[in-house]
């Protein structure tokens, strides 16, 4: 939808959830060129109680389908939970709106497929994926470690992500443990293969393990595993060992580890702190993150200057880039319930 450079930019939000509230909505006040015109929530309640709490002057709506009709409407801000979103997408971008999308990208491969074959029939339209916030902080250090060949050829990789938020069995059933919400989505696996995969290269096969400690949750079948062992190679020919679980009671925080054939690096996800040495070090030391290369979240300001180009900047993670993680996620839950090695065709 084309604008003169004084009519700011209408957003239409669908899913009005925590995601939203703590960091999308903030970060959107800010940028004086935009407006949030509409929010449609799960209930035209919520939604009413949404607006007049934060945007008195939005229009609360019960669908968004109506949303999307809104002549006027230039972005689509998805903030539902993935069984949403691949509908949501493929109408908002048939209506003509740029569309940025809360992650995981899609309950599975399939779905992931229809998004970005849409959003390549309307070039003109800007599609952004919301980046996990593990690892922005580091991000060009750790790619700068690995363009100088500081750890050398990298062959081994360790990444460990544990909660207790399912130890409890009294509680009931997570969304996220729910497959008809949540979809193929493990944990936090779809998230890490993104951070992964942006900095060591595409997985190219897995072997997956999956252990449901409380298979029924107050009368909820629970599909979607508590831990989870992913065995994977990459395209660099380095082999992983990937760690994922809802169910570790006093676990230490998230942690990945690179291994090459003269360095090691490691990365503490909860300290946003990296950790490097060379073969003959007595130990790891601590990385400087120099101003110049420490990021921030500036992701809600990334697309909008994105969509203000008129598509001559493209933000990532963008479609393609959900495309690479959610080919994974589909060979961990295919490996899981064959039992079996499964090769990922890039």
């Amino acid at each position: 939808m084309a604008r003169a450079n004084n009519q700011k930019l209408k957003v239409g939000i669908v899913g009005a959830g925590d995601i939203v509230r703590r960091r999308h909505l903030p970060a959107l006040k800010k940028l004086p060129e935009v407006e949030i015109v509409a929010v449609s929530n799960s209930t035209y309640e919520s939604s009413q109680q949404f607006c007049d709490e934060n945007l008195p002057n939005a229009l609360p709506m019960a669908n968004w389908a109506d949303l999307l009709a809104l002549e006027d409407l230039d972005i689509v801000w998805i903030g539902t939970p993935p069984y949403m979103h691949s509908a949501v997408t493929v109408s908002a971008l048939e209506a003509g709106k740029h569309v940025f999308c809360q992650a995981r990208m899609s309950m599975d491969l399939a779905e992931a497929q229809e998004m970005l074959a849409t959003a390549r029939r309307f070039p003109e339209l800007v599609t952004m994926l919301c980046p996990p916030p593990f690892g922005i902080r580091g991000d060009l250090v750790v790619k700068k470690l690995l363009a100088e060949n500081y750890l050398g050829e990298p062959h081994h990789i360790r990444l460990q992500s544990f909660t207790s938020a399912y130890l409890n069995p009294e509680a009931p059933p997570h969304w996220r443990q729910r497959v008809e919400i949540s979809g193929l989505n493990v944990l936090s696996l779809g998230i890490y293969v993104e951070v992964l995969q942006r900095w060591l290269g595409n997985i190219t096969g897995v072997y997956a393990r999956g252990k449901t400690l409380q298979e029924v949750r107050q009368g909820y079948e629970v599909l979607i595993p508590d831990l989870l062992t992913v065995l994977c190679t990459f395209e660099n020919g380095a082999e992983g060992v990937l760690e994922f679980s809802g169910i570790n009671a006093l676990s230490a925080g998230d942690r990945l580890e690179v291994y090459g054939d003269s360095g090691t690096m490691a990365y503490d996800f909860g300290t946003e702190t990296i950790y490097a040495g060379k073969e003959g070090d007595r130990d790891l030391h601590e990385v400087e993150l120099t101003p110049e290369l420490e990021r921030e979240w500036t992701v809600e300001e990334d697309f909008i200057s994105a969509v203000k180009s008129k598509g001559r900047n493209r933000p990532h993670p963008d479609f393609e880039d959900g495309m690479r993680y959610m080919r994974v996620v589909q060979a961990v839950d295919d490996s899981r319930k064959r039992n079996e090695w499964v090769q990922i065709k890039l």
